[in-house]
């Protein structure tokens, strides 16, 4: 079974505070996460539309994001919240929540500090 790259799905993901077309989720190739790997991510299951041990997967994203120096700028209610919130948009039953957190392109230099803080929220369906 072909399937279709990610660039190229229909539908909603979270991107910096709100709900955006797949496709208009852009990032530019020299952006700091991509370079020097500034950036961090968890992956949950979703079972039955909800996500499993949502909280603690949030808790350990935050921690690795603090242990990278990256502050993030939603609480982690708030990304909670986001991480419902598209999987509902997305209809999504049992299948897949990919969050990330990565430094920006304002700045490349190993040092960033001063970089945007991008935040993404993907799902879909995704058999086991």
């Amino acid at each position: 079974m072909e399937t279709i790259p990610y660039d190229k799905r229909s539908g909603k993901l979270w991107f910096n505070g709100m709900a955006v077309d797949w496709e208009d989720a852009k990032i530019h190739v020299l952006n700091h996460g991509l370079h020097y790997a500034s950036c961090v991510f968890e992956g949950e299951r979703v079972y039955d539309g909800e996500i499993f041990k949502l909280e603690e997967h949030t808790e350990r994203l935050f921690y690795s994001a603090k242990r990278m120096g990256i502050k993030v700028q939603y609480g982690q209610k708030e990304i909670n919240e986001a991480c419902q919130s598209i999987v509902d948009i997305q209809k999504v039953q049992n299948g897949y929540v990919r969050r990330v957190i990565w430094r920006g392109s304002e700045r490349m230099a190993i040092s960033a500090q001063m970089n945007k803080i991008d935040v993404a929220i993907a799902t879909g369906e995704w058999g086991s």
